[in-house]
C-alpha cells in the first residue's frame, strides 16, 4: 500500500502532507538523549511549512526555552503557488491582525519568527510568535529563503516530496545541519546515496516500518480517518546528519553456519548465499540474515539504512545510480541466475578493511 501511495502522491504533486505532532517529538527526542545541548543557542529554520497548521511550529514554539534555542524561524508557501489549493479560507489569527491583506493572504508567503517574550508572561512559547508576509510567495529556492536558509543553523522540515532531490541538495549547498522527510527509495538516487557513503547524512532515529502517517488536506487522497482527521500513509522516512544513539547500535547478527541452520527465512535455509553473476559479492536478501563472519562484500536491501551503523559496516555502492564497483566493470544491475534482482546496497564488514 505504501509504494502505491507514494507513487501517486509523486504523480499528483500532491505535498500537502502535515506531519504529526507525536512523530516530530519522537525524532528529536532521540538528538537530545544523545546530545541535550545540540539545539542550545541554535537558529532553527522550518521552511515550506504552514506555520499556522505546522506541528512543527508548534513543537519548536512551545519548546523553544526547554530547547534553549536562539531563534525559531516558519514559513509557508502561497496558496495560489501550490500545485494543490483546495478551499482556503485565511485564519482568525491571521484575519484579526492590523496588516491584514486580501491579496497577500494568497499570492504572498509567510514567516513567522519566535525569539522573545512578546506576551509578558516571562515565558517564550506558541503565543509569542511574530508573524508578517514575505515579499514573495516562500519557495525555497528564492533569494529571500535562500538568507534564512544562510541565517539558521538547523533546518528542519517535511519538504515536498516532488522536489526532495533540489530540497536536500539546497540544504548541502549551504552545508547546514538538518532533519528531515523523504522517501525510503530516494537514498538510491544518485544525489543522495553519495551523502551516505561520505558521512554525510544517515537514517533517523525513527524506524523505517510502516512508512508514516500524515494528515491530508486533499480530500480525494486519503487512507482512514483517525478521530475526524483524514490520513495517509506514505512510505516516508527521517534523514539527518545530526548525530543519535541508535545509530551506533551494532546489528546483532549470526554467522553464516548458523543462518543457514536457523535463521527465520525459508529462502536462506533452502538457497542459501547465492553469488551475483556479474560482481563479487552475495547476495543477502534480508538485513538480520547478514552473516556475522563474512568478510567479502554483501548485497543487502535498501532498508538495511535503517540499521546502518557506520562503526560496523563500510558502504560501497548501490546498484542504482551509483556504481559499486570503482572501475565500473560491474555496471547498473544485479543478476542472480540471468535474472536482475531488487534494488541492493553494497557493504562490508568494518573488520575486513583492517
Amino acid at each position: 500500500m505504501a509504494n502505491s501511495n507514494l507513487t501517486k502522491a509523486k504523480r499528483a504533486k500532491n505535498d500537502e502532507f502535515y506531519t504529526q505532532y507525536a512523530d516530530i517529538e519522537k525524532e528529536i527526542t532521540a538528538y537530545l538523549e544523545y546530545n541535550p545541548d545540540v539545539f542550545r543557542g541554535k537558529t532553527l529554520l522550518l521552511p515550506c511549512d504552514d506555520p499556522e497548521w505546522s506541528n512543527f511550529t508548534k513543537y519548536f514554539a512551545q519548546n523553544f526555552e526547554r530547547l534553549r534555542l536562539k531563534k525559531l524561524i516558519s514559513t509557508s508557501y502561497a496558496v495560489e503557488s501550490k500545485t494543490y489549493k483546495g478551499a482556503y479560507q485565511p485564519t482568525l489569527f491571521e484575519t484579526s491582525a492590523p496588516y491584514y491583506d486580501k491579496v497577500k493572504t494568497k499570492k504572498n508567503g509567510k514567516i513567522f519568527t519566535l525569539t522573545r517574550d512578546k506576551t509578558g508572561d516571562h515565558t517564550i512559547n506558541v503565543d509569542d510568535l511574530e508573524w508578517h508576509y514575505l515579499e514573495g510567495d516562500g519557495d525555497f529556492r528564492s533569494a529571500e529563503i535562500k538568507a534564512l536558509r544562510d541565517e539558521a543553523d538547523i533546518i528542519i522540515t517535511n519538504p515536498p516530496f516532488s522536489l526532495f532531490r533540489e530540497f536536500l541538495a539546497w540544504i548541502v549547498e549551504a552545508s547546514k545541519q538538518f532533519v528531515i522527510i523523504g522517501n525510503k527509495n530516494c537514498v538510491i538516487y544518485k544525489e543522495v546515496f553519495p551523502l551516505f557513503m561520505e558521512n554525510k547524512m544517515w537514517s533517523g532515529r525513527t524506524e523505517w516500518s510502516g512508512g508514516l502517517w500524515f494528515e491530508t488536506k486533499d480530500p480525494t487522497d486519503i487512507d482512514k480517518v483517525i478521530e475526524g482527521v483524514n490520513m495517509k500513509n506514505v512510505s516516508s522516512v527521517w534523514f539527518s546528519n545530526i548525530d543519535h544513539g541508535r545509530r551506533h547500535q551494532p546489528l546483532p547478527l549470526m554467522t553464516m553456519a548458523d543462518n543457514l541452520k536457523y535463521s527465520k527465512h525459508k529462502e536462506i535455509q533452502i538457497k542459501g548465499y547465492q553469488k551475483y553473476d556479474n560482481y563479487d559479492a552475495i547476495e543477502v536478501p534480508f538485513t538480520d540474515a547478514i552473516p556475522s563472519d563474512y568478510d567479502g562484500v554483501m548485497g543487502v536491501p535498501i532498508s538495511f539504512l535503517d540499521k546502518y551503523n557506520p562503526d560496523q559496516f563500510e558502504l560501497l555502492g548501490s546498484n542504482r545510480g551509483v556504481d559499486q564497483d570503482p572501475t565500473r566493470v560491474y555496471g547498473r544491475g544485479s543478476n542472480i541466475d540471468g535474472k536482475e534482482t531488487f534494488k541492493r546496497i553494497f557493504i562490508r564488514h568494518r573488520k575486513a578493511t583492517k
